[in-house]
């Protein structure tokens, strides 16, 4: 048992679908593994009008519906409830925030936590909001959800506006594919281990791919992604954040400044995206009708709150070449996409074949190995090896050598939004995004836009249930590789 720091936690909208299907969920785990302190308050806001024992009501039946069968417990629920508070309130309303501030003011030497689940066109006003009643104070730290902005120039708006109430090591801009356990893994098993680190380079790594797809569609989030697309939901924090952690320089420290120093230097060696590149380096998509496992899936323009002529893209697929002396040469391959075959995201780091194939010209074995990181569904690291077949004569094929957390670990899997919250209350933003890597991400994406913008172009056409675009295979058939999931 490691409680943390006495708190109060307040959610700025309270009621929506990320607080109710992921925030409170990791909160009710924290509270029941006893990791938050027993004097620490929760606080949800929102405009929709609950009382204390309505919102309560709600969050019971979203805790049912999305915990795990067997860990919604009523003895651990009524405790949990005891620290769960909710008031109506309106963000955009500077007139609101001083009844916020006089529930806040009966415990005022605590840390506080205002974790903004809201549009980001809120952030920067709810921040000076909390400043103008006094709440913005050292003992203060503001989370915020991606994606920061529409481009570089609206998340320089939204930082200049939160960076004018919370200096930069209170603001914690959270991005939950950080919090996975594969994903810290990544970092020891590339700093942890000497076995890996000769071989992490140009000299003997063919190409990385990096992907993370979705067998859902927008669902009911249409009016927010068919202003956002895939590009600027996903690639632009989720893909290009797992860019760095696989190709980063060790950090001399494992601390907040030094690990994001390296994540940085990936950001900026980054090959710009322009122009005619923009046709030739990159596959945008958008999925029309299909079928999966017998069920009819919608097309996107008939998702609700989707304008029917939209060019908004649901999938993307990109090239991306990394200009250091570590990277040089080396293809990184990214995709993502909603209503595909499979739900999947995972990091392969194809290694070259061996310089002479020795055991039998005519082997259909590809003699390559492969290092397969699986965030998800099921966490996991498979290391692909080559070893003889049993039997007369040198016929070689793929043995696996599998590290499944689950099996490895007899112990529940921390979800990412727990360690998070943890990290944000214990001030550690070792995890979380600098504001001049959001910049350094969005400097490199915004070309990319503009270039379809430029060109005019539709997003390519593929079926719901399907694997994307063909064009996302031809961009990898230039040079001989394929998707690990199109071998």
């Amino acid at each position: 048992m490691q409680y943390s720091e006495p708190c109060d936690i307040v959610v700025f909208g309270g009621t929506g679908d990320l607080a109710l299907r992921k925030l409170l969920p990791a909160l009710y785990y924290l509270h029941r593994d006893r990791h938050l302190h027993p004097d620490s308050r929760i606080l949800a806001l929102a405009r929709a009008r609950h009382d204390d024992n309505g919102y309560r009501r709600l969050a019971q039946r979203h805790l049912g519906q999305y915990l795990p069968p067997g860990d919604f417990e009523q003895a651990t629920w009524d405790t949990f409830a005891a620290r769960l508070d909710y008031m109506t309130l309106d963000a955009s309303q500077r007139v609101e925030f001083p009844r916020l501030a006089k529930v806040l003011a009966t415990r005022p030497d605590r840390i506080r936590v205002f974790y903004l689940a809201t549009f980001p066109e809120l952030f920067a006003a709810t921040a000076q909001h909390l400043a103008s009643v006094g709440l913005a104070d050292k003992q203060a730290r503001i989370v915020l959800e991606k994606p920061l902005g529409q481009s570089l120039e609206t998340a320089n708006q939204i930082n200049d506006g939160i960076g004018a109430v919370f200096d930069e090591s209170r603001v914690f801009r959270i991005d939950h594919y950080l919090g996975k356990e594969t994903v810290q893994n990544l970092l020891a098993l590339r700093f942890g281990n000497a076995l890996f680190e000769p071989l992490w380079r140009n000299a003997h790594i063919d190409h990385v791919q990096i992907s993370v797809l979705e067998t859902v569609g927008v669902e009911n989030r249409g009016a927010y992604y068919d202003n956002a697309g895939a590009m600027r939901d996903m690639v632009q924090n989720h893909l290009l954040q797992l860019l760095c952690l696989v190709a980063m320089e060790a950090p001399v420290h494992f601390e907040p400044e030094a690990v994001r120093n390296e994540k940085l230097k990936i950001l900026d060696a980054l090959r710009p995206i322009t122009g005619l590149d923009v046709q030739d380096r990159t596959v945008r998509g958008q999925y029309s009708r299909g079928v999966r496992a017998g069920e009819k899936l919608p097309a996107y323009y008939f998702e609700k709150n989707v304008d029917h002529d939209s060019n908004t893209e649901t999938f993307v697929a990109l090239k991306v070449e990394v200009d250091n002396w570590r990277w040089g040469g080396v293809p990184f391959y990214l995709r993502t996409g909603k209503s595909l075959a499979q739900r999947k995201s995972e990091i392969v780091i194809q290694f070259k074949p061996v310089p002479y194939r020795l055991f039998g010209q005519g082997s259909d074995a590809p003699e390559h190995n492969r290092l397969v990181i699986r965030l998800q569904p099921d966490e996991s690291i498979r290391l692909s090896l080559m070893a003889k077949s049993p039997g007369r004569g040198m016929s070689l094929q793929d043995v696996d050598l599998d590290l499944n957390f689950a099996e490895a670990f007899n112990k529940r899997r921390w979800d990412a939004y727990e360690r998070l919250l943890l990290d944000v209350i214990s001030g550690d933003a070792t995890l979380f995004m600098r504001r001049d890597e959001i910049e350094a991400a969005w400097r490199w994406v915004d070309p990319i836009i503009q270039g379809w913008d430029d060109c005019y172009r539709s997003p390519k056409r593929y079926a719901a249930g399907s694997w994307g675009p063909v064009a996302a295979d031809s961009l990898l058939d230039r040079l001989g590789h394929r998707w690990l999931d199109q071998r």
